[in-house]
C-alpha cells in the first residue's frame, strides 16, 4: 500500500486534505462510522510515507485543515450571517479558527516522525495514542473545544459504541485510530477489528443503568424564531403567544423550552405570563423549563428557569462560549465587528444541583455544555434524566444541528441516562439511554415533539470514573509505542 503512495510532497499534502474531508462523512448526518477505520488508516499510511518530521507536521496540518474546514464551515455562518461580521472579516477569522484546530493533528503528525518507533506495531499504537490524545486536549484547552472528536463517529449502529459506557468518546478515539492503523497490515488489523467489532457488541447488551420510577409525559418545544429576529422588541410579544400556545395544545408533565426562549431577564417577563405558564403547567400537576436570563446589574447568566408544580428553581451555564458569551481578554476589538447580544455572561457555579421537577431529577445543561461529557457527569447519581435547552439557529442550516445531536447521543451512552433536546430550530429530539434517537423533529419548523421518557439509575464506569480510563488508555498505548526493548 505504501509503494502506491505519491512519492511528491505536494501530491502528499493534497491527498492528506482530501482524506480529512472524506473523514467528515463518518459523523453525523452522513454517519457512515465503518469509512473511520479506513480514512485514518491512510492518514497514518501518510505519515510513514513522509521521511523527516517536518513532512510529519505538514501532513498533519493538511489533514487536519481538510477536516476542520469541511467539518465546522458553520463557524463563518455564525460570523457572518447572523453575527453581522463583514464578509472579509468573518473569512479569515473562520479560517484562522480551523487552522487552530488543524494544530492537533499537525502536533500528532511532527511528534509522529520525530520519535517513530522501528517496529510496525508499536507505530500503530503510538500514532493512536497521538490522536485521542489531540482530541482530549481539544476538550480543555482554552475553554474547550472537542467537536468532531474522532469518537463521536462511533454512535449507534456502530458496534464501537458498546465501549462508550466504559471509555467515553476519547477511548473511542483511541480504538478507532488503532484498527485503522492496523489495517495497514490487514493479517493484523482484520482480526483486531473483528474483535473490537465482537466485543463492542457484546457490551451493547449489557444494561448498565435500571430504569426507575415511572415513564413521564415530555413536551419538547421548537420555536423556529429566526435568529434575527429573537432579540428584536417588536417580535417580543409575539414570541410570548407563540410559545403558550404550544404549551397550552400539548399539555405534559414535563414541558421543555429552547434556550433563551424568552430572551429578557426572568424579572421583566410579564406576572400575568408567568401566572398563565404556571397554570397550563399544574393541569397535568407538572412543570416548564425554559431558557431565559438571569440576574442582576452586576452580572447576569444564561439560564434555564422551572415553572409550574414544583418550587421554582434555577439552573444557570457554567462553561460559557468564547466569543459569543464572553469575552476573551484583548478581543474586544473583534467583538466590535460581531453584533451578537448578551455576550458578556458571568459563570454559573461548576457543581448545581439536578432540577427537581415532574417527580424526577433533571441534570439541565444550555447549548455546547453538552460537548463536555467530564462536567455532565457531574449531577450523577441524583439525576434520571438529561436535558439540553439549545439554539442553534446561529448556524443555520449547516452541518452544526446533526453534529451536536450526535454529540447528544454520545453523553446518553456515556451515562446510561436518556438526552431530552429542546431546541429553537432544531434537532429537536428524544434520545434513549443507548443512544438512539426514539424521536425527532424536522429541523426549521415550528413544532412540538410528544412522548414519554423514562428516568434511569445505578452508574456505568464511565459515569464513576469520567475520563480517566481513556487518559489511562492513551498513556499505555504511548508508553508502548515509545518504549524500545533493550
Amino acid at each position: 500500500m505504501l509503494t502506491r503512495l505519491p512519492e511528491r510532497s505536494p501530491a502528499r499534502l493534497a491527498l492528506a486534505a482530501l482524506l480529512g474531508a472524506l473523514g467528515v462523512l463518518c459523523f453525523a448526518p452522513f454517519e457512515l462510522f465503518w469509512l473511520a477505520p479506513a480514512v485514518w488508516a491512510g492518514f497514518f499510511a501518510l505519515l510513514l510515507r513522509a521521511t523527516t518530521p517536518r513532512q510529519g507536521l505538514l501532513t498533519g496540518l493538511s489533514f487536519g485543515l481538510g477536516f476542520f474546514l469541511c467539518g465546522v464551515s458553520w463557524v463563518y455562518v455564525s460570523l457572518s450571517v447572523f453575527g453581522g461580521m463583514p464578509w472579509w472579516l468573518a473569512g479569515p477569522a473562520a479560517f484562522l479558527f480551523c487552522t487552530v484546530m488543524a494544530l492537533f493533528p499537525m502536533v500528532a503528525g511532527w511528534i509522529f516522525k520525530r520519535w517513530q518507533p522501528d517496529a510496525f506495531w508499536r507505530q500503530a499504537v503510538l500514532f493512536a495514542a497521538l490522536l485521542a490524545a489531540g482530541d482530549w486536549i481539544r476538550s480543555w484547552l482554552f475553554t474547550g473545544f472537542p467537536w468532531l472528536a474522532l469518537g463521536y463517529s462511533q454512535t449507534p449502529p456502530s458496534p464501537l459504541a458498546g465501549f462508550a459506557p466504559l471509555l467515553g468518546v476519547f477511548g473511542l478515539s483511541a480504538l478507532v485510530a488503532l484498527s485503522g492503523a492496523l489495517l495497514l497490515r490487514w493479517r493484523i488489523g482484520l482480526p483486531t477489528l473483528a474483535l473490537l467489532t465482537l466485543a463492542g457488541f457484546g457490551l451493547r447488551q449489557i444494561e448498565w443503568t435500571m430504569p426507575q420510577g415511572e415513564p413521564i409525559s415530555v413536551a419538547l418545544i421548537q420555536g423556529n424564531i429566526p435568529q434575527e429576529m429573537k432579540f428584536r422588541p417588536e417580535a417580543f410579544v409575539r414570541t410570548l403567544n407563540l410559545y403558550r400556545e404550544l404549551i397550552e395544545a400539548n399539555p405534559a408533565q414535563l414541558t421543555l423550552l429552547p434556550e433563551t426562549a424568552f430572551p429578557v431577564f426572568l424579572d421583566q417577563l410579564p406576572e400575568a405570563y408567568l401566572a398563565a405558564l404556571k397554570a397550563l403547567a399544574s393541569r397535568r400537576n407538572g412543570d416548564i423549563i425554559f431558557g431565559t436570563l438571569t440576574g442582576d446589574g452586576n452580572a447576569y447568566y444564561n439560564s434555564a428557569v422551572s415553572l409550574g408544580n414544583s418550587p421554582l428553581q434555577v439552573y444557570s451555564k457554567s462553561h460559557l462560549v468564547p466569543y459569543g458569551e464572553f469575552i476573551p481578554p484583548g478581543f474586544a476589538w473583534f467583538m466590535a465587528y460581531a453584533n451578537i447580544p448578551a455576550s458578556s455572561f458571568s459563570r454559573g457555579p461548576e457543581k448545581q444541583a439536578p432540577l427537581a421537577v415532574a417527580g424526577q431529577q433533571i441534570a439541565a445543561n444550555i447549548c455546547y455544555e453538552d460537548v463536555f461529557g467530564s462536567e455532565i457527569i457531574r449531577t450523577l447519581p441524583e439525576a434520571g434524566i438529561l436535558a439540553n435547552l439549545s439554539n442553534t439557529a446561529w448556524f443555520g442550516d449547516s452541518l452544526a444541528q446533526p453534529q451536536h445531536l450526535q454529540i447528544a447521543r454520545m453523553r446518553a451512552l456515556e451515562t446510561g441516562r436518556p438526552m431530552l433536546r429542546a431546541t429553537n430550530t432544531g434537532m429537536t429530539a428524544i434520545v434513549t439511554p443507548d443512544g438512539t434517537v426514539q424521536a425527532t423533529l424536522p429541523p426549521f419548523t415550528t413544532g412540538v415533539l410528544n412522548g414519554s421518557v423514562q428516568s434511569y439509575g445505578g452508574m456505568t464506569p464511565y459515569g464513576r470514573l469520567g475520563d480517566w480510563p481513556a487518559i489511562i488508555l492513551i498513556a499505555l498505548l504511548a508508553s508502548a509505542g515509545l518504549t524500545r526493548r533493550r
